[in-house]
Order: structure tokens, then C-alpha cells, then sequence
């Protein structure tokens, strides 16, 4: 809390008044605040495309995410890659402990659980941090955590953001199946009166037309609003094997086919019958597997959905499989690291977005453009 000393009169006497977050003046920047249902969804592609369009229109725009939370160590120094490129793609002024006043790491939510950190100073935190960012702004754009029910623990969810910032809300939500909707119906419930609408991002064609058809009146019937369907698009939903064996500091020992998209991975475990099963039901896949196990080897080179294989544990593959793996166009990777660790960072690699840049949100802007009512969501 901020403690102020005023002289009360002209003898001198002062007074001390406390000023919180509950009470602090609101600003007056229109605050959108773009929440999701999962990681991985497109929230800070599109909280940053919407923040271009705004600016675009002449509104002087500020970005803010108030839960660092995509983080690649344990430790209070932050890693968020998210708020570093706002302030870049924005052209922000902003210091980085303002941009992201809570590192919401492993060790911060212990000490949580612990007791050994007070919601209300984190709420203070957050609403100073936020008027310094929004002073002279016509609008801000806050992006919450991974999920939106993340920091319940020091009652700072996404809703409890909204709350406290005067923020409305737009859910980014991901769409398979019919049953998704029920995670969507209760988010909705949580935000209230504050969400604007629902905007579906990665939407596969498979699923495109009845979510357009049957799901989309279903929600609207039930009072939720669908500003956007976004189809899926594959330079946006996965990172190239040229990318993924940068990221995993791998020896390329096959380069023909690296420019290939990787969206999944799966680990050869299995006996070769029951791999090469397995490995022709996947698409756009990674196997990771021994570089010991020549029978899996070659059941992936069978496979017409498997786009890589990346070989763990140091070993290198005889040269029969690397030349047939030259010939089919199917590049190999080879790691000093276990299955297990190797399968864990890949999955990283993917989840975090190795595509998140400029470009990335330059092509979500023109989704958002084609596919959502963007005007809706700024204004609405």
C-alpha cells in the first residue's frame, strides 16, 4: 500500500491517508483485457494484432501483462517473452517491472501457499503499475496468464483483473469438439456482464463448419457473443524442424525436409509392428525415440505423417537409415538428452511458440480482419 503525509492545516498537524487499489481513481483508457481458456491459444498474437488495429485508427495504445507466466525458469527473474515483445512491436516506453509487476513463477506460487505473499499489496502492485502504463493512453490492452483462472491463489484470476483494472473482456477459446462449449458456457459465467464475446482461434477445417453452423447459435442463444472464428492456419499453429532443432540445440544429421511443420510429438517405445501402427494414425508429427532403435526407425520412415525424427541419448543411426531418410526427405535430429527430458522440452518448444514474432502477429491481424468484428471488440 502507498502511505501519503498531508498537512491537514496551516499549524502544521498531518494527516496520513492510505490509498488502495479498491479506491484509486480509474483511468480513463478504455481497458480490454484478452483472456483465454489454455495455453497455447493465440492470446498474445491477438492482444497484440488488436493493439495494432487501435493504433492504426489513432488511439494511443498501452499493453500490459500482469502475470508473467510463460517462463522457462523456477526462479523469481522473469522470462516472458510476451511483455518484450509488446514493448517492441508497440513501441512502448515502458519499464519491464511495470509491463509484468508479477513473476508468476513455481517458487511464487509456493510461497503463496505458504502465506508468504499478501493479495492485497500484489493488487496494489498491480493497480500502480497499471495506472503509470495507462497515463495519457486512449486505450490498454491487458493479456492474462495461460488460463484465466490462473492466481487464484492470490485472488488475481482474470476476472479478478477485470475487476480491479475496469477492464472488458474478450475470451480466446480453441475448437475441436461439441463438448468444448461447456468450458466456454463457464468461463462466460465468470466474466459476466464484462465479456465482450468469444473469438475461436486455430479452428481445423474438419471442425469449421459446425462450429459456424450448430455451435456459434447455440452460444448466442445463451446470451454469449462470438466476435470471431478463426481458421487454422500452419504457419501459425506449429514450428518447423529447422526451429525445433535450434531450439533443442541438435545435430542435424539429415537436413533434406526441415523447412516441414512439426505440430505434436511421439515417442517410438514401442515394438516395430506396433509403431508403425501408431506412427500412420499421427499427422504432422515428431518421433522421438533411442537412436539405438533402428527397428522404430525405419517404421517412422514408413510413415506419411511423421515429419521428423529426432534421435535421443547421443547415438547415431546406421548409414542405411540416414540414406534412406535423405531420400525420403525426412530429417533426422540427434540429442545428448534422454527420452524423457527430450520429449519435455520439445513439447515446450511447440507450446510456447517458437513463431510468436512480428510476422505472427501481422498474419493475426489480417485474421482478425477477415474473420472477426474487430470493430465490435474495440468499441463494444
Amino acid at each position: 500500500m502507498t502511505d501519503t503525509d498531508t498537512d491537514s492545516n496551516a499549524e502544521g498537524n498531518d494527516t496520513e491517508t492510505t490509498t488502495t487499489a479498491s479506491d484509486r481513481t480509474p483511468t480513463d483508457a478504455d481497458t480490454l483485457l484478452v483472456a483465454s481458456l489454455e495455453e497455447s491459444t493465440g492470446k498474445t498474437g491477438i492482444t497484440l494484432a488488436l493493439a495494432q488495429l487501435a493504433h492504426e485508427n489513432g488511439d494511443s495504445v498501452g499493453y500490459m501483462k500482469p502475470k508473467g507466466t510463460r517462463l522457462e525458469s523456477n526462479v523469481g527473474k522473469t522470462l516472458d517473452e510476451d511483455p518484450l515483445l509488446a514493448r517492441e512491436l508497440l513501441d512502448l516506453e515502458a519499464e519491464l517491472h511495470d509491463l509484468e509487476p508479477i513473476v508468476y513463477s513455481p517458487t511464487f506460487v509456493e510461497q503463496a501457499i505458504r502465506g508468504r505473499e499478501d493479495p492485497d499489496e500484489l493488487r496494489d502492485r498491480v493497480g500502480e503499475a497499471f495506472e503509470t502504463l495507462a497515463a495519457d493512453r486512449d486505450r490498454m490492452f491487458v493479456e492474462g496468464a495461460g488460463e484465466y483462472d490462473v492466481g487464484g491463489i492470490v485472488d488475481l484470476t482474470d476476472a479478478d483483473l477485470a475487476e480491479l483494472l475496469d477492464a472488458r473482456v474478450l475470451l480466446v477459446a480453441p475448437y475441436e469438439v461439441p463438448g468444448d462449449v461447456d468450458d466456454v458456457l463457464a468461463a462466460a459465467r465468470t466474466f459476466g456482464d464484462r465479456l465482450v464475446g468469444v473469438v475461436f482461434n486455430d479452428v481445423p477445417d474438419a471442425a469449421y463448419d459446425q462450429l459456424e453452423t450448430d455451435v456459434v447459435p447455440a452460444l448466442e442463444s445463451r446470451g454469449v457473443e462470438v466476435v470471431g472464428v478463426l481458421p487454422s492456419e500452419r504457419d501459425l499453429s506449429g514450428v518447423t524442424v529447422a526451429e525445433l532443432a535450434e531450439e533443442l540445440a541438435a545435430e542435424v544429421l539429415v537436413e533434406e525436409g526441415t523447412d516441414a511443420y512439426v505440430e505434436r510429438f511421439t515417442v517410438g517405445a514401442m515394438s516395430a509392428d506396433s509403431a508403425l501402427r501408431h506412427f500412420r494414425r499421427t499427422k504432422d508429427a515428431a518421433v522421438i525415440t533411442g537412436g539405438d532403435r533402428a527397428d522404430v526407425h525405419t517404421a517412422a520412415l514408413e510413415a506419411p505423417g511423421v515429419r521428423c525424427l529426432i534421435l535421443t541419448g547421443g547415438h547415431r543411426p546406421s548409414g542405411t537409415i540416414l540414406g534412406k531418410a535423405a531420400e525420403a526427405e525426412l530429417p533426422i535430429l540427434a540429442v545428448q538428452t534422454d527420452t524423457l527430458t527430450t520429449v519435455e522440452r520439445a513439447e515446450d518448444v511447440v507450446r510456447s511458440g517458437r513463431t510468436r514474432d512480428a510476422e505472427t502477429v501481422d498474419r493475426m491481424r489480417t485474421l482478425l480482419t477477415d474473420h472477426a468484428a474487430v470493430d465490435a471488440v474495440l468499441d463494444g
